[in-house]
């Protein structure tokens, strides 16, 4: 998980480097952050939740904004949102991103999860609390389809759990070193998760010992390889370093084949070079929004040279007796 000192002091190195390469943002076309505090039934204390709004953003425009619930790491903060407000404002600017509202709710160490015994519910908090908060006070959408949700480290676990359990409620999810098991079952979790996530971190969540039922519940590889069918129409994005100091490459490669082997369409990236923090984690975010632009502005890579090529080697396909399926870029099968 993210250590929130070592990832401010890393990020922020990040940031300078970043903007020493790419021309800076003017003052008048910076978006702002407005931090607030939630009160709630469901996690103890008041936790915070933290605002970007776009620059010229007008709470009376015809058409309300995007909304993308950003989670935070863990033994993070909502304050860290203001780790990539540069790279929000510059991909705005550049024109690779619609204007759209970011918001990063607390969640302390939580894993963002309902514990078992209902001591703390920080999924129900998300849903219940931080959304309807949301859609009260910003011109966001109220609708799926411009719904997202995404995350890193904590945040990338947290959003694809969300986003796996309730995807009549997000049109995609977009996750940064998701903190991920590579296993169905908890039984299969070997050492290397465990060392980072300890029995003071699982026990308050999942019991003691865990309750393995339980955690397949809320695992995204178990969710998925169990039910496949309901993520059908889910944008999902997943990435990682491979030099993630976690190990958290075999999480999310071991949740990659569960996606692709369910022939479930998503995005995978396996970043060279990159680490679970530092300067890499700015362009990375950069790479996840765009995502969520393609999401919100569908681009059109089926033209009519793909649909003559794709002629030709359709008529090889019969010949050697495969199948051949409409022309459909959300389509993993029929190889």
């Amino acid at each position: 998980m993210l250590n929130r000192r070592e990832f401010a002091g890393l990020a922020v190195a990040g940031a300078t480097i970043s903007l020493s390469a790419t021309t800076a943002v003017a003052a008048e076309a910076e978006g702002t952050i407005a931090y607030h505090v939630l009160a709630s039934s469901h996690v103890p204390g008041e936790p915070g939740v933290a605002i970007y709004t776009p620059p010229g953003y007008d709470a009376g425009h015809a058409e309300p904004y995007p909304l993308l619930l950003l989670l935070h790491g863990g033994n993070g903060t909502e304050k860290d949102l203001a780790f990539f407000k540069t790279v929000f404002d510059n991909e705005i600017a550049a024109g690779r991103l619609p204007p759209l509202i970011i918001a990063t709710p607390s969640g302390r160490r939580s894993l963002y999860m309902d514990f078992r015994d209902g001591a703390e519910r920080w999924e129900s908090f998300i849903l219940f609390d931080v959304l309807p908060f949301l859609r009260r006070s910003a011109h966001v959408s109220r609708g799926r389809e411009l719904t997202f949700i995404g995350g890193w480290s904590m945040g990338g676990l947290g959003s694809l759990r969300i986003a796996f359990k309730h995807p009549e409620l997000f049109a995609a999810v977009a996750a940064l070193e998701p903190a991920v098991e590579p296993a169905v079952e908890w039984k299969g979790v070997g050492p290397h998760t465990r060392f980072w996530r300890p029995g003071e971190v699982l026990h308050p969540i999942f019991g003691n010992p865990v309750d393995g039922e339980y955690w397949m519940q809320n695992n995204p590889a178990s969710i998925a390889s169990r039910a496949p069918d309901r993520l059908l129409g889910l944008g999902i994005y997943l990435e990682v370093g491979d030099q993630d100091m976690l190990y958290l490459y075999e999480g999310a490669e071991f949740l990659h084949r569960v996606l692709f082997d369910a022939r479930l369409t998503h995005e995978y990236r396996l970043v060279h070079g990159a680490e679970h923090v530092g300067p890499s984690l700015l362009p990375r975010m950069a790479d996840a929004l765009g995502f969520i632009a393609r999401q919100i502005s569908p681009p059109g890579w089926i033209d009519q040279n793909v649909l003559n090529v794709r002629a030709v080697l359709d008529g090889s396909k019969r010949s050697a007796g495969f199948p051949v399926g409409p022309v459909d870029p959300g389509r993993v099968g029929g190889r």
